[in-house]
């Protein structure tokens, strides 16, 4: 079937669609229907049923005789180890870690908070407490004392477990002082900490609370798996939201189980056995997704890494890491691609590598501009696939599916929406926009399965912030528009389009502009506030390493592209060029902020910004060009 045929039999049925969809997964009980309404626009998929994750992702592969294929690759460039483990040693340690938490008296329902590094033993606390149906909530490791309080406070987990220490390069950030700060902070308390104890640095233990991850699990019985209601939560993972409060989107079990076994083959094409690696961390969606879930589920070898994509040790990394464990489907973040293109414009470190095994790549995060798909594109003579989904959706909303049909790529555009997903562009009146025009990306409920159902405790701030712009559809919180063949293309987050003298321009369109600019590496443009004409554009420019050109000259020929390319109504007249941009760990640049900076008005620092001393030298470049003035 090709992709249209797929798409159409998902529009003319969608319960028989996702019914036929579950038929892959391992049932306790198997559903009688795939979706119940429950009024005021919520709904749940495959509620009835009975199942347990962690079976799903381990035991039944092993009771398939396939225990003594790899389930997880551990590649550390930081502390240079590596090490396998079968899908046989993984069911062994998981239910021994489920049977140490049952021990000490957790079980089905209760929170447990994961606050840990990029460490196999991470996927192995979320899979253990998925064994007992516990609810597990990631917390990027050496999240801020005050942040993990706020999660402590909101999730109420009966216990967290944690690591001493996470590595950076150059630097270990020592998790447990942390752990401790939070823990003080918060007003509810978990009744123990479990912590693995790492090699470059041994916490102190607090004696009746804190447990060493091994000494923990000596002598207890391991654990089997507990069925749970398709509606179980699986999980908490919060989301930064607009008040500073963070959101904790839930992903109900049954729905998480069907739609990412989905797909692995029929987007990532891979196939039973395969390994996948997405280049991303345990904190993140991406994390859950494709690092713990998806590929475990699907019977692949999934890659766990502990380094970055330049400096452990160069910008050849990836390639080391495809090359050396035969990876065929590779995901990362084009922030990450724009930091290696970077430091390797022409593509030396490629070369040394042999990359056949590799057969697609994906890039999800940010917009991938451009400039940096064609750049991968002549590297690595593969398709490069830009796809689009957030935290709240758990997997793609819109993608090439390579699985079904390689589609043609257009430049700018992730493709079309996957089945489960009708897509609308609409104006501020919730209205239709025709093909080519700039409105709110929005999708008509109900959303597929595996998306979130609600938030943790808020439904009215579920419904607040999901449901009311346009009634009957989810806001996505993106801006973008779709072509006459029904590619879609997200050019900002709402807050992100600007009003320039009555005009609303895309800020991505402009970036796209300044990044096929052969000088410049990585680039942002936010609005900033003008008397005259609403809001103004400025831009700014991370030029490639060895670019030996005067910043003069690079803004210069900035500023004559964008009027050639969006025309003089983008009143686009400034740009500074900047050592590096402000950005969450995930590679999300932070605009807003800028945007605050730029406008003298106050702003919460974001939890998961990546380092606070950038914003300092944002400040110092807007000054240069008159704003952000103290």
């Amino acid at each position: 079937m090709a992709y249209k045929d797929v798409y159409e039999s998902w529009q003319k049925d969608p319960e028989a669609f996702w019914m036929d969809a579950a038929e892959a997964i391992d049932w306790d009980q198997a559903p009688s229907k795939a979706l119940t309404d429950k009024g005021d626009n919520l709904y749940e998929w495959f509620a009835d049923a009975k199942v347990n994750t962690c079976y799903n992702a381990v035991d039944r592969h092993v009771e398939a005789g396939r225990g003594d294929q790899t389930a997880i690759i551990y590649d550390s460039p930081i502390t240079h180890t590596k090490r396998e483990i079968s899908y046989f040693e993984l069911r062994n340690r998981v239910a021994m870690l489920a049977g140490a938490l049952r021990a000490k008296g957790i079980e089905k329902g209760d929170r447990v908070i994961i606050y840990m590094p990029m460490v196999p033993e991470a996927l192995e606390a979320m899979l253990a407490c998925a064994r007992l149906g516990a609810v597990h909530s990631v917390v990027f490791g050496g999240f801020a004392a005050n942040e993990l309080a706020v999660r402590i406070d909101d999730a109420k987990p009966k216990a967290i477990i944690a690591a001493s220490c996470g590595l950076e390069p150059g630097r270990v950030v020592h998790y447990k002082p942390l752990l401790d700060g939070a823990i003080d902070l918060a007003d509810h308390k978990p009744d123990f900490t479990v912590v693995l104890q790492r090699e470059q640095e041994v916490a102190q233990l607090i004696e009746g609370r804190d447990y060493n991850w091994h000494g923990f699990q000596y002598g207890v019985e391991p654990a089997e798996c507990v069925p749970v209601e398709g509606n179980h939560p699986a999980y908490i993972l919060y989301t930064s939201g607009t008040t500073g409060q963070p959101k904790g989107v839930i992903r109900h079990t049954a729905g998480q189980l069907v739609a990412l076994n989905w797909t692995m083959k029929n987007i990532y094409n891979v196939q039973q056995g395969d390994v996948f690696w997405a280049a991303s961390d345990v904190g993140w969606v991406v994390g859950h997704s494709y690092i713990c879930y998806g590929p475990l589920i699907h019977g692949n070898t999934t890659i766990v890494f502990e380094g970055k994509p330049v400096g452990t040790p160069d910008a050849g990394t990836f390639w080391r890491v495809i090359q050396e464990h035969n990876v065929t489907s590779f995901f990362t973040a084009p922030t990450a691609f724009r930091a290696v293109k970077r430091e390797d414009p022409k593509g030396e470190y490629v070369k040394k590598y042999d990359l056949s095994c590799l057969k697609q790549v994906f890039l999800a995060g940010e917009r991938a501009d451009p400039d940096t798909i064609t750049w991968a594109q002549n590297q690595l003579n593969v398709p490069i696939v830009d796809h689009w989904w957030q935290t709240e959706t758990g997997y793609a909303i819109a993608a090439n599916p390579l699985g079904i049909e390689e589609l043609p790529t257009k430049l700018g555009s992730p493709a079309v929406p996957m089945p489960g997903y009708d897509v609308q562009i609409l104006d501020e009146g919730g209205h239709p926009m025709p093909p080519g025009e700039l409105g709110a990306i929005a999708i008509k409920l109900p959303l597929p399965p595996g998306t979130l159902p609600n938030l943790w405790n808020a439904e009215d701030r579920f419904k607040k912030s999901y449901l009311t712009a346009f009634p009957g559809f989810y806001e996505t919180g993106d801006a973008g528009m779709k072509d006459e063949d029904g590619y879609l293309y997200i050019m900002a987050r709402t807050d992100d389009v600007i009003n320039v003298a009555g005009h609303r321009l895309s800020t991505g369109g402009m970036e796209e502009v300044l990044a096929g600019h052969p000088d410049v590496a990585e680039c942002a443009v936010i609005g900033v506030t003008d008397q005259l004409k609403g809001q103004m554009p400025v831009g700014f420019l991370c030029l490639n390493a060895g670019a030996d050109r005067d910043n003069a000259d690079v803004v210069k020929e900035v500023v004559k592209l964008v009027r050639e390319k969006i025309g003089p109504v983008a009143a686009f007249k400034l740009a500074v060029v900047v050592d590096r941009l402000p950005k969450t760990r995930s590679g999300k640049i932070l605009r807003g902020t800028m945007v605050n900076i730029a406008d003298n008005t106050p702003y919460k620092m974001p939890a998961t910004i990546d380092d606070p001393a950038i914003l300092d030298e944002i400040k110092v470049a807007l000054q240069t060009i008159g704003y952000a003035k103290d």
